[in-house]
């Protein structure tokens, strides 16, 4: 068996995250308030007891979904002796999970990725005004027909690009406002079975996230950044890259450039990955690669019976 772990991205958060780890580990505790002393804020009491309205702030989401992630990892490593350099043969993030997955992988020290992600998300909420961008879910048809609905929107000087390809017939266009707005009219003329806007603040993944990319490149670049002990499919590329400097640079691309994750799943299967393991909240990333892959075995594992679980298998 040839393992990938994988890492969520945003929308995976809910309260009641990594509680029931915190209660049952102490190495979980600990990245918890290692986060926590990283970014001066009771980040954990967000994560555990909301309000939802602030963990949903992308601000907290970002380190919030890295740190519970980290927890997994960690909790795996320390209480069941499961070494991710020993198990897997890739790391992989949606979004802000690469993020995870660079941390996993010894790129960054935990505490460096939560103030990067803090970076992150204060610079991409504050890159595009709230009401100007937006993104819409298309359903039911392939990337290429999304591609040819998003340059038909963007006409009048107003963007619209496919920002997240993340599955056969599930694809995610931002953009301008209006350019989405009028995404989710025409789209059934492209195929489309629904068009959904999404309740997000900002134009993610898109080049009106520009201002946000210039503030990431300063701060990547002020952070020490180590040789990965697994190879890491960088978003953009989705291929692997081994190089720190080169997942430095792709994650500074990243923040205006398409996450390719239907493709870093057609990737893993083309490198004989057998199954893929969801480390952290949520089960989306599960549910997304079945739909590109039947053959993959996917499991999640975020609560310690889950951990436990995932740890007797290997």
């Amino acid at each position: 068996m040839k393992y990938a772990f994988v890492f969520p991205g945003q929308g995976s958060q809910f309260v009641g995250m990594g509680k029931e780890l915190a209660e049952n580990f102490k190495s979980a505790k600990e990245v918890f308030q290692e986060v926590n002393d990283a970014l001066s804020q009771d980040l954990f009491k967000i994560m555990s007891e909301g309000p939802e309205s602030d963990l949903t702030l992308t601000t907290n989401a970002q380190p919030a979904l890295m740190a519970h992630s980290m927890a997994v990892v960690r909790v795996l490593e320390k209480e069941f002796g499961v070494l991710l350099k020993d198990k897997a043969s890739f790391v992989a993030g949606h979004s802000l999970g690469e993020y995870s997955a660079a941390c996993a992988a010894g790129v960054f020290s935990l505490a460096d990725t939560a103030r990067l992600l803090r970076t992150r998300g204060d610079a991409m909420q504050k890159a595009v005004p709230v009401g100007v961008g937006g993104m819409a879910a298309v359903i039911g048809v392939s990337f290429k027909d999304v591609v040819a609905l998003a340059e038909a929107c963007s006409e009048g000087g107003y963007t619209c690009v496919a920002a997240n390809d993340n599955a056969d017939g599930q694809v995610v266009l931002s953009g301008h406002i209006q350019a989405i707005e009028k995404a989710v009219e025409i789209a059934p003329e492209f195929g489309a079975k629904r068009c959904i806007k999404l309740p997000v603040s900002a134009p993610f993944h898109s080049p009106l996230m520009g201002p946000a990319a210039e503030v990431m490149a300063r701060a990547l670049a002020e952070v020490e950044a180590h040789k990965p002990q697994i190879p890491l499919i960088a978003n953009v590329l989705a291929e692997a890259v081994t190089d720190e400097k080169e997942i430095v640079k792709h994650l500074v691309e990243q923040v205006t450039g398409s996450v390719r994750w239907r493709e870093t799943v057609i990737y893993m299967k083309e490198q004989g990955v057998t199954n893929a393991v969801e480390l952290g909240a949520g089960k989306v990333l599960s549910g997304i690669i079945k739909r590109s892959d039947k053959e993959i075995s996917t499991v999640s594992a975020g609560s310690p019976a889950e951990i436990e679980e995932l740890a007797k298998s290997f």
